[in-house]
């Protein structure tokens, strides 16, 4: 298997603010219509997509889900010289919004940059300060006017790069966590056999608080439950061993915990064991800060779930240079396909 990189870079440079995800579910659904038994969109926006079991006379459901949000920003206010004050929608570190591109999506689509202070103006006690998220704004280089034309309060901001491959490996912004969109398309597109009722959904506003997949497992109600999500690799200069989480190429991760979630015992031995049989190489994670679509999936159902995940090893992380190895990316989808049609095997009894 192959990375299907035009896909991952339409999938990555699709537009999907929290709240505004429309964009990116369109292209979904286009995906994944003619591939799955059913899908639908809920009150919230979530793709839920249905591949009906093949070894499932109880019934039995495992989601997996894929947050399809991207951090971005709000349109919060237009000055009279036409700059844009905004609100942050998701985790941002403020150094790195430095001399990037932005776009603001209104009744057309405007490009911006985002500006602060001039170093040459600043004084010397300020150039030793790190910059704070509200000293940025938006030059449009355009007036007041001009842009009430076709931006309004509460429109959505999203950042601008284009996906390029770099070695062995992709760079672009939103890899966390469009490359899991792309793992669960691919998954539903050539899974044969599920062996209980699989539920790709694509979830709503993750980066804002687990949102959507905590609405979705509500509804669902799965038995078993698998995230998909990046996480960090800090395999970096400096970084100790133990500070590393994982490394990019060491394969896909399997989750132990992270800040919101410890996963399933059980779960965590089943991918294992599948990753082991299979010969898809894989790194275990431990996560001390941050959370994913894990917790949602594991508490939010009626009963709760037997839940784990799948992490994708990146560097970058909520920077506009994210960077994934395609070999993990292809171990990803595999374990993944594995673990649906090979969940029917493994002992679930504590």
């Amino acid at each position: 298997m192959k990375v299907d990189v035009q896909l991952l870079k339409n999938i990555c440079e699709a537009p999907g603010a929290p709240g505004f995800e429309n964009p990116i579910r369109q292209l979904i659904i286009e995906e994944i219509k003619s591939h799955v038994d059913e899908y639908s969109i809920d009150n919230m926006g979530n793709v839920i997509a249905i591949k009906r079991g093949t070894k499932n006379p109880d019934g039995k459901k495992v989601m997996v889900a894929a947050h399809m949000d991207e951090i971005g920003f709000l349109v919060s206010h237009i000055d009279d010289k036409g700059f844009i004050r905004f609100q942050t929608l998701g985790g941002f570190d403020p150094k790195t919004l430095t001399a990037q591109r932005v776009i603001i999506h209104g009744k057309k689509e405007v490009i911006g940059v985002m500006g602060s202070k001039p170093i040459h103006v600043m004084k010397p006690e300020e150039r030793n300060k790190p910059p704070k998220i509200d000293e940025y704004f938006i030059d449009c280089g355009m007036s007041k006017e001009e842009l009430e034309k076709v931006i309004e309060i509460g429109d959505p901001i999203t950042r601008e790069r284009e996906l390029i491959e770099m070695g062995d490996c992709v760079n672009c912004k939103s890899i966390d966590n469009r490359v899991s969109v792309y793992i669960l398309i691919e998954a539903l597109k050539n899974i044969k056999n599920p062996a209980f009722d699989f539920y790709g959904v694509f979830t709503v506003q993750e980066e804002v608080g687990i949102r959507g997949a905590n609405v979705a497992s509500h509804t669902i109600n799965p038995d078993f439950g698998i995230a998909l999500d990046t996480t960090i690799a800090y395999d970096l200069p400096g970084a100790q061993s133990h500070e590393q989480v994982t490394t990019l190429g060491g394969g896909t991760a399997v989750k132990i915990m992270d800040a919101m979630t410890i996963c399933d015992s059980r779960m965590v031995k089943f991918l294992k064991k599948t990753a082991d049989a299979h010969k898809i190489k894989w790194q275990p994670e431990i996560l001390a800060a941050g959370g994913t679509d894990t917790s949602g999936v594991q508490r939010m159902g009626k009963n709760g779930s037997i839940a784990g995940a799948i992490s994708i090893p990146t560097r970058h992380l909520h920077q506009v240079i994210e960077m994934a190895h395609k070999e993990d990316i292809v171990g990803s989808i595999e374990l993944l396909v594995a673990a649906l049609e090979e969940i029917d095997t493994a002992s679930w009894e504590y």
